[in-house]
């Protein structure tokens, strides 16, 4: 809405902008601390500026000393498997729920959107059994498959919606030149539902990427540690002698990607959540 009074328009200014700082106050706070050293911790104010020469070496000796780049790459490897997987099947079961009539739809339907409000903790147990059974467990491979399949709930639920609002008549002019429904789904309708897969694409990376708790359970192994299992064992490692700066900067290089992200597709994210509202 277009706010025509003075007054209401700075007071939404003032909001703004008193938001604003309050969002980048603590990831500016974080950089600089990731800067100094235990002694400008402890003989300045923990929110003083950082004194020169700024220690950028903090974050190289995160990298290598506590493994940071291991982690890195296993997160990157499960983030991006989990999430692509997870994509591509909740496009595929969103499709055949939307635009097919069949018997027990409904119930299907039902079944994933009831996941939703389960917690995963009540599944722990079994699951860990079943991965160990597998011979799952300390493998990326185990990781994204639980991981694809605790997003799929909310991607056919997003999804679902987007489908529906499509017009039956492009399927069906696809049919009539010959696309088989495989064809009909991978070059026609997929496509189409770009806005939604990117929603979902990037809901899934940062709740993959940011995953703990069963990364903890289902991995025992450094080796195969992701950054925030990797962030919690450095900072425990930390018990008797807390070097903060190291520690800000694991912090920084954790919550970097996803920031850089959601910064890139926030318009994408906003607009794919309401793209399926609207026919």
């Amino acid at each position: 809405m277009t706010i025509k009074n003075p007054l209401a328009k700075l007071l939404v200014w003032i909001i703004l902008a008193i938001w604003t700082v309050a969002v980048i106050y603590p990831l500016l706070w974080t950089l600089l601390d990731a800067l100094k050293n235990n002694e400008q911790f402890f003989l300045n104010a923990p929110w003083a500026l950082p004194k020169f020469p700024l220690l950028w070496s903090n974050f190289s000796y995160v990298w290598s000393k506590y493994n940071f780049g291991t982690y890195f790459m296993n997160s990157i490897i499960v983030t991006v498997g989990s999430t692509l997987l997870g994509m591509i099947l909740s496009a595929m079961t969103a499709y055949i729920l939307a635009r097919y009539e069949f018997r027990g739809n409904k119930i299907l339907y039902t079944i994933y959107i009831s996941a939703l409000m389960i917690p995963f903790a009540l599944a722990l147990i079994p699951l860990f059994f079943l991965l160990n059974d597998l011979h799952l467990i300390n493998t990326w491979l185990g990781l994204i498959l639980v991981y694809a399949a605790l997003n799929l709930p909310f991607g056919i639920f997003l999804l679902i919606g987007f489908y529906k609002s499509l017009p039956k008549e492009i399927e069906e002019a696809a049919i009539i030149d010959g696309t088989s429904h495989y064809g009909t789904f991978f070059r026609v309708m997929l496509p189409l539902s770009q806005p939604g897969l990117i929603t979902v694409m990037i809901t899934n990376m940062l709740n993959n990427w940011n995953e703990y708790f069963l990364g903890v359970v289902l991995t025992n192994e450094p080796t195969k540690y992701t950054l925030p299992i990797g962030l919690a064992v450095m900072q425990a490692e930390m018990q008797y002698r807390v070097e903060w700066g190291p520690l800000f900067a694991g912090l920084l290089i954790t919550t970097l990607p996803t920031l850089i992200v959601y910064m890139i597709y926030q318009r994408q994210i906003a607009s794919g959540i309401t793209a399926g509202a609207v026919k």
